[in-house]
C-alpha cells in the first residue's frame, strides 16, 4: 500500500486496529539527510516491547499495569521520492496476546471520540458551570448506557481541559498574567493573585497598583463593589473595587477578572482584597445585592455594613450610604 502522507498511514493502521481488536502507537522514525524530511515511520501494537524496570518507590499503593507483552505486530513505511509517497515495505498482523472483541472495541483509547455534536452538549454543560458528572450521567441516559457514548468520562474532562487551555493561551489571562509579572518586577509594591481549581487552571484575579492601596488606605471607609461593569470575552464579569476622594472624583482601590459569581469565588475576592490592604476592612460596602456576594461578605468581612442587608430594616440608612458615595 502506499499513503501521500505519514498522518494518512497512521489513520490507516489506527483504523486497522479498531476493526481488529488492538491500539496502535508510533514508535521510531527517521528524517532524511538530503532534505530532512520524514523517511521512514514504524507504527506498532501498543503491547509492543517490554517495559522498564519500576523506579518508584516498592511501597508505591496504586503501580501501573503490566501491559506490554512484546508483540511484534507492526507495519513499516518508507518514503519513496519518485512517487512522492510512503510505500509499506513491511507488515506483520501476528499478536501474542487476545485481542479486544468486537463488542468492545470502540472504547478503546484510539477510538474513543467526542463527536461534534457532543462537544457542543459538553461546551454549553461547561459554560453554565454543570459539574462533569453530571452532564455524562445526562448523555448516557440519552445513548442508553454509558457504553453508548463512544468515549469515558476521563475523555469529557480532558476535552475540557484543553479547550480551557487554549482559551487562555491567547486570551485575556495570558496576557494579564504577563502584566502582572512585569509590573511586580519593576514593582514589589504591586500586588495581584490568582486563583487556580483543581486541573491548575486560572479562574479568578484580582490586581492593585500602589497608587490603588495608598488611595485606599485614605479614602476606603465606604466602598462600592460592582460586578456589572463590563462582560469580558466569554461573559466573564470584571469587577471593581471603587470609592471616592477628598475632591469627589471616583477612586479605583483594586480590579479582578472573575471566572464566575458563585459564593466561592466572592469569598477569595475578598479574602485577597483585604490582604492587598494589610487587612483593613472598609466601614461599608455597597454591591447590586447579589444574594452569593452578601454571604460572602458576612463571611469574610463580618464588621462592615452592607447596605443589602439592612434594606428591609433600615431604608434611611441604604439611601444615606448611597448619598455619601
Amino acid at each position: 500500500m502506499e499513503f501521500d502522507t505519514e498522518q494518512k498511514a497512521y489513520e490507516f493502521y489506527n483504523a486497522y486496529g479498531g476493526r481488529v481488536g488492538f491500539s496502535i502507537r508510533r514508535e521510531y522514525f527517521n528524517n532524511s539527510l538530503k532534505t530532512g524530511k520524514l523517511s521512514t515511520r514504524l507504527f506498532t501494537c501498543c503491547k509492543e516491547g517490554v517495559r522498564k524496570k519500576d523506579r518508584r518507590d516498592k511501597y508505591t499503593k496504586t503501580p501501573r499495569a503490566e501491559t506490554r507483552t512484546g508483540c511484534g505486530a507492526r507495519i513499516h513505511s518508507k518514503y519513496d521520492e519518485a512517487k512522492g509517497k510512503y510505500l509499506v515495505d513491511n507488515f506483520v498482523d501476528s499478536h501474542n496476546h487476545p485481542l479486544i472483541i468486537d463488542e468492545c472495541t470502540h472504547m478503546m483509547p484510539l477510538q474513543r471520540c467526542i463527536s461534534s455534536v457532543q462537544a457542543i452538549d459538553v461546551d454549553l454543560a461547561s459554560d453554565s458551570s454543570i459539574a462533569t458528572h453530571n452532564l455524562y450521567e445526562l448523555m448516557a441516559r440519552q445513548a442508553g448506557c454509558k457504553e453508548s457514548v463512544g468515549y469515558i468520562k476521563l475523555d469529557q474532562q480532558n476535552y475540557i481541559r484543553t479547550r480551557r487551555q487554549n482559551e487562555l493561551q491567547y486570551g485575556e489571562a495570558a496576557w494579564l498574567t504577563n502584566y502582572f509579572v512585569t509590573h511586580a518586577c519593576n514593582d514589589p509594591s504591586f500586588f495581584y493573585a490568582l486563583q487556580l481549581d483543581v486541573e491548575q487552571m486560572i479562574t479568578n484575579m484580582f490586581w492593585a497598583d500602589p497608587k490603588m492601596i495608598t488611595d485606599y488606605g485614605h479614602f476606603g471607609d465606604v466602598v462600592t463593589f460592582d460586578t456589572t461593569y463590563k462582560l469580558v470575552y466569554g461573559n466573564r464579569p470584571f469587577a471593581l473595587f471603587l470609592g471616592v476622594n477628598q475632591h469627589r472624583e471616583t477612586t479605583v482601590f483594586g480590579a479582578a477578572l472573575m471566572y464566575d459569581e458563585t459564593g466561592d469565588s466572592f469569598v477569595w475576592l475578598f479574602d485577597t482584597f483585604l490582604k492587598a490592604m494589610s487587612g483593613k476592612t472598609p466601614k461599608t460596602i455597597l454591591t447590586n445585592q447579589d444574594a452569593a456576594m452578601a454571604k460572602a461578605l458576612m463571611q469574610v468581612m463580618p464588621g462592615t455594613k452592607h447596605p443589602s442587608m439592612y434594606v428591609a430594616s433600615n431604608a434611611k440608612c441604604t439611601k444615606a450610604c448611597w448619598v455619601l458615595v
